[in-house]
């Protein structure tokens, strides 16, 4: 199972400053290993960012984005109390959900 989306949202006034780390490995499918041999790809292709479950932001990654993914943004209208939650599916069919509550 993959690791919890960590989510930080920080209100500054009329603007909430959101930090998303998305811990997944990312593989590009062109390195090797110990042995040789490549190693398979895995990589998240979609996420979404949803605010008291309306999309705010749909996305998609590729094999050049690294290892464990940050993004950062800020947003108007987001005030305490409102649920931010954040979803990805991987090349290989996983998926990971988590929310949190805006303090």
């Amino acid at each position: 199972m993959a690791e919890q989306i960590k989510i930080r949202a920080l209100l500054q006034g009329e603007i909430a400053d959101i930090r998303i780390l998305m811990q997944h490995p990312m593989e590009t499918g062109q390195r090797r290993n110990e042995q040789g041999q490549l190693l398979p790809s895995h990589f998240i292709q979609n996420f979404t960012v949803n605010l008291n479950g309306k999309p705010i932001i749909d996305g998609q990654l590729n094999t050049s984005i690294a290892k464990n993914p940050l993004f950062t943004f800020r947003s108007r209208g987001i005030k305490a109390g409102d649920k931010l939650s954040v979803a990805w599916t991987d090349n290989l069919g996983e998926k990971r959900q988590d929310e949190v509550t805006v303090g």
